[in-house]
């Protein structure tokens, strides 16, 4: 009997000092990691300027964002619709040319290679022209809005209408950094900010408080910035005949109330070559469209799938090589849910595809639109015969646009796209009927012969583009005025002082 106690005693007091030494372990464990996680506590390298828009002195303070920022320079990335790499839209669909005829558009349109590339790809578009001088070019101010964090410093310096008066081309010289650090973080806290001033006035205008939204919504709305539907705002109420960058959301941001939004003010973006139709561009309303889908109703913000967090060297941060999802599955959508990557991949496509298939239905009758009402033009149709089926053509493909220029909408929010290409559907046919009743008016029921734009370089034939002339001016404002702003600009940065701690 005693020697049965003795034996349990010596088990009591095995398991005690077991459990001794595994409290003990336990505890160097913590404090070993406590103090790895010490040595990656926030310490500053440099005191950042409050409007400092060079990314690289950022990237001293944050250099794990930074170096994963600088990844977006990666452009081999190709989806099976897009991607990363520079894709000319133009040449893959020629009707575009004509969809944006007597518009930018129909010169160049390439798909952008991302935030890296920003301020290149903008400089090279034939969009921009051949300017020879600040005063010169087609395109105002307005358009570097969104191109780099030194729009935010010259705001500061001289005011949103100041920066916004004037030609491309006179600011030139002044935004080199391409789209980085100082467009969404306070230098000091690094907390998202706001620095855009169209998208603030919005939500003012819609009685919302800036200051009260959540760290999960800013996550999406430091993208609205920029991915949203604009337009220059020549009636502004700060100073008329400044192109002044304005959101239409003051009826709401669906497909119809911003078209009502537009037809109330009789705003239009240019006048179409061949119908003479008052048309809408519209710009890339990535926003609008991601709050219709299924994951900003469940609360899923654009840096959760395009940004997903990082975990490296112990510290958990996010990663900022923006990108398309389908470039980073596991880390991305794989978070949420746990189908193969085959299967993911495959729900994206299915929704593409289909989604496509009806958007390239209406970019044909559209494009038939256009070719039949310049004919009726040509046969001596009047302004009162013309009103309902120029707005008919403009309201079809303000749809088409709104599906088209929605990065990602076909996935973001197919059941909404699905519907918008619809009544776009509708209204173009809708239209092509009063055309045809039109043509029997003026005593022919003859078919419109569907003109021959299967090349970019035939569709911009056809609506008399001179594009070797825009491409000589191009390439002399790259040898004549580009060098110039490159010098200022470096001139202007190198007076900079970086003060290091």
């Amino acid at each position: 009997m005693e020697k049965k106690r003795k034996s349990w005693i010596n088990w009591l007091i095995f398991a005690i000092t077991a459990v001794v030494v595994f409290s003990l372990g336990m505890l160097a464990s913590s404090v070993t990691e406590r103090k790895a996680e010490e040595s990656f506590v926030y310490k500053p390298k440099v005191k950042l300027a409050e409007w400092e828009p060079r990314n690289e002195v950022w990237g001293e303070n944050f250099e794990r964002q930074y170096q994963s920022y600088i990844k977006t320079s990666d452009t081999s990335f190709r989806s099976k619709y897009n991607g990363n790499a520079m894709i000319d839209m133009l040449e893959v669909d020629p009707r575009l040319v004509i969809l944006w005829a007597g518009y930018g558009f129909s010169k160049d349109y390439k798909q952008g290679r991302g935030h890296f590339y920003a301020v290149d790809d903008v400089v090279n578009s034939l969009r921009t022209g051949g300017p020879t001088g600040a005063d010169d070019g087609p395109m105002p101010a307005t358009c570097w809005t969104c191109k780099s964090p030194d729009v935010p410093r010259l705001m500061s310096e001289m005011g949103p209408v100041e920066f916004y008066k004037g030609k491309w081309a006179g600011k030139g010289h002044e935004i080199v950094n391409h789209i980085g650090c100082a467009d969404c973080h306070e230098p000091e806290s690094m907390n998202l900010t706001l620095t855009r001033p169209a998208l603030v006035e919005a939500l003012e205008r819609q009685g919302k408080d800036i200051n009260s939204f959540s760290h999960q919504e800013m996550r999406s709305l430091v993208c609205a910035q920029c991915h949203s539907e604009y337009y220059f705002n020549k009636k502004n109420k700060f100073e008329e005949g400044v192109p002044y960058l304005t959101f239409p959301w003051d009826n709401g941001f669906s497909v119809e109330e911003m078209e009502k939004y537009y037809d109330d003010i009789e705003f239009k973006d240019w006048t179409h070559k061949l119908s003479k139709a008052p048309m809408l561009k519209a710009q890339h309303p990535g926003y609008e469209v991601y709050m219709t889908g299924i994951h900003a109703e469940r609360g899923v913000s654009c840096a959760d799938c395009h940004m997903p967090y990082k975990t490296e060297g112990g510290q958990k941060f996010t990663n900022h090589q923006m990108q398309s999802p389908l470039n980073n599955i596991a880390n991305s959508c794989q978070v949420c849910h746990r189908e193969e990557t085959d299967v993911l991949v495959k729900n994206v496509y299915d929704r593409q595809d289909k989604i496509i298939e009806n958007r390239d239905k209406l970019e044909e009758l559209i494009v038939r639109a256009h070719v039949e009402a310049k004919q009726a033009w040509d046969w001596g149709a009047t302004d009162e015969q013309m009103k309902d089926i120029l707005q008919g053509i403009r309201h079809a493909q303000w749809r088409w646009d709104y599906a088209a220029a929605s990065h990602g909408g076909s996935f973001h929010s197919p059941v909404e796209i699905g519907r918008v290409i619809s009544s776009g559907i509708a209204e173009a046919q809708e239209t092509r009927i009063k055309l045809a009743r039109l043509f029997a008016e003026l005593g022919h029921n003859e078919e419109v012969p569907y003109p021959d734009i299967s090349t970019k370089a035939k569709a911009q034939a056809f609506i008399g583009l001179d594009i070797e002339k825009l491409k000589k001016e191009k390439e002399l404002f790259k040898i004549n005025l580009l060098p110039k702003w490159e010098k200022l600009a470096k001139e202007r940065e190198d007076k900079w002082p970086v003060k290091r701690y």
